[in-house]
């Protein structure tokens, strides 16, 4: 063999594996190019909302809780329902804080579903969209006079606080480590 043949293929070759280097980082770089735009659209789109009305609401919650004296797990005594002011301030609560704050996160789960991160609809948010359905039918009762009814048929579903918690916590570390700035 001669050097010029040798000096060629020493050439051709780190061309070729310059090449092929380049291509895989190319190729490395743009699936976690996609992958930050991905995560960044869950967290802008769904789960940062989400996670910021269900914690807002949960705080609301818990001072309509205060407000009206239950304690822990409390709920409501017999003889506090029907036309009472205690049912009175509940019905208010309902319908001016409690409805429009989770009529926000049923839209949020309703118009974003496909930033969804699991291949199924979680338990919990379907729960939660038929509790705000069955939410709905009360208050209808209400605004025509009719307090026979004070809560909703479908329970709450407090799993969705823990999941929209979950879910942001982890998604905002794996944006966080995409960009370079994991602690």
């Amino acid at each position: 063999m001669d050097l010029a043949y040798i000096s060629l293929s020493v050439t051709v070759s780190v061309a070729l594996l310059g090449y092929f280097a380049t291509y895989a980082n190319t190729l490395l770089l743009s699936r976690r190019r996609e992958r930050l735009e991905l995560v960044s659209k869950q967290l802008n789109e769904f789960y940062g909302p989400l996670y910021l009305s269900s914690q807002a609401s949960a705080i609301a919650y818990a001072a309509m809780k205060t407000k009206l004296g239950f304690t822990a797990k409390q709920g409501f005594a017999p003889d506090q329902l029907g036309d009472t002011p205690t049912m009175r301030e509940w019905r208010l609560w309902v319908t001016e804080v409690l409805m429009p704050m989770n009529a926000s996160q049923e839209a949020i789960i309703l118009s974003s579903a496909h930033l969804i991160r699991e291949p199924e609809v979680p338990k919990c948010l379907l729960q939660f969209v038929a509790h705000i359905a069955s939410w709905r039918a009360v208050i209808k009762k209400w605004s025509n006079g009719d307090v026979s009814e004070q809560f909703s048929l479908v329970p709450y579903p407090p799993e969705v606080v823990e999941y929209a918690t979950a879910a942001f916590r982890e998604l905002k570390a794996e944006q966080l480590a995409l960009i370079g700035k994991a602690r």
